[in-house]
């Protein structure tokens, strides 16, 4: 009975051995995930107070907002937005849509991204200058609590490796209005599948010099700066704060490409999910060899069991 009682122990711990080193791809690491920035991600701008200012002629594409500030603090004409301009009143341009709600709405939503972006971790610690540097997907911060891209110093190139669900999220939390700097003919490149869609960052304040050319949607505590003809790939989102355009294109960027590929990964990822060993995380599909080995330690022992069974029966007695 002992030697029976020690086969099923080998058994079983030759069981938990095959699940925890034959499965050698069950298990990756994942990026961070998308803000959601809700019915904000329609705004190229979205500002709090006092106003948005422009110097003609900026070419916006998307929706622009501005509150809980009056409509006439909107610099902007309708000629210049390929969108819609919202106001809390009727005092915004020839076009203003007046709806307060939804801005309450777009605001609040800006807002509760600002502090899922602030959370996530694990958080890389990068060095201030981000110039001629290349990253992949992930959530960065600087000790020194600013961020920026200094003109010269060549592109900040972001990297998808060939994923275009990819997310890129930047932190600088100095209470400074040039929390981040973008400095002039400076550039944000993307690269392998990359989208604006999936970049963030997450500031106290932002500065965008001439002609710069960026990516990703700012979302600033308070104020956003942009000089004389930069190019925005993104969105300038101020919650508290005004936003400053002087001759500038902002745009937001097409996402079809990036949602369909979010869809098509979602829906792999469910259908991965009910194709788990129970309680193992280990895929099915990736693992008959698993259920093989085990199956076949199982019948081992169960056959050496049998046998050794069979044998102390027909085993002659002692004579006494």
């Amino acid at each position: 009975m002992k030697k029976l009682v020690n086969l099923l122990m080998v058994a079983v711990l030759a069981t938990a051995f095959v699940f925890n080193f034959i499965e050698p791809n069950s298990v990756q690491a994942a990026g961070p995930t998308m803000v959601n920035l809700g019915t904000a991600a329609n705004f190229a701008i979205l500002a709090g107070t006092p106003d948005i200012t422009n110097v003609p002629t900026s070419i916006i594409t998307g929706n622009v907002g501005l509150s809980p500030a009056t409509g006439a603090g909107i610099g902007l004409t309708q000629a210049q937005v390929t969108g819609t301009m919202y106001a809390v009143d009727g005092a915004g341009p020839s076009g203003t849509i007046n709806d307060p709600g939804l801005l309450t709405t777009a605001k609040n939503d800006l807002t509760a991204a600002y502090t899922d972006a602030a959370g996530r971790t694990p958080v890389t610690i990068v060095p201030t200058e981000l110039g001629d540097t290349t990253l992949t997907a992930g959530v960065y911060a600087t000790a020194s609590t600013t961020l920026g891209i200094t003109a010269g110093a060549g592109p900040l190139v972001l990297d998808g490796q060939g994923d275009a669900t990819s997310v890129f999220i930047f932190e600088a939390s100095s209470e400074v209005a040039n929390a981040l700097t973008v400095g002039p003919g400076s550039t944000v490149s993307l690269i392998n599948g990359a989208s604006a869609c999936n970049v963030f960052w997450r500031v106290y304040g932002a500065t965008i010099d001439t002609t710069a050319v960026f990516k990703g949607s700012i979302l600033s505590l308070t104020s956003i700066s942009v000089a004389n003809g930069a190019n925005i790939e993104g969105r300038l989102l101020a919650r508290n704060g005004n936003v400053t355009l002087i001759a500038d294109t902002v745009a937001i960027p097409d996402c079809t490409a990036s949602n369909a590929a979010a869809a098509a990964k979602a829906a792999a990822d469910a259908a991965a999910a009910q194709t788990k060993f129970p309680g193992t995380g280990i895929l099915t599909s990736q693992n008959t060899l698993l259920w093989s080995v085990i199956l076949l330690n199982w019948i081992f022992t169960i056959s050496i069991i049998i046998y050794l069974s069979r044998k102390k029966r027909i085993e002659p007695q002692n004579p006494v």
